[in-house]
């Protein structure tokens, strides 16, 4: 199974996007909370930008 994943990388398909988290503080309890997603490379400062 790691064999696939890493010839898929290999071939360029994965290369375009990026794993992103971020910590993000509740208003209610005031814990942070983490929230992460997979984007595109060019959206990465959008995410981040986002509440």
């Amino acid at each position: 199974m790691a064999k696939k994943v890493v010839a898929t990388l290999k071939t360029g398909t994965g290369k375009s996007v990026t794993k992103c988290i971020k910590m993000v503080k509740s208003e209610k309890t005031g814990a942070y909370t983490f929230k992460s997603g997979v984007v595109q490379n060019e959206q990465i400062k959008e995410f981040f930008d986002k509440k």
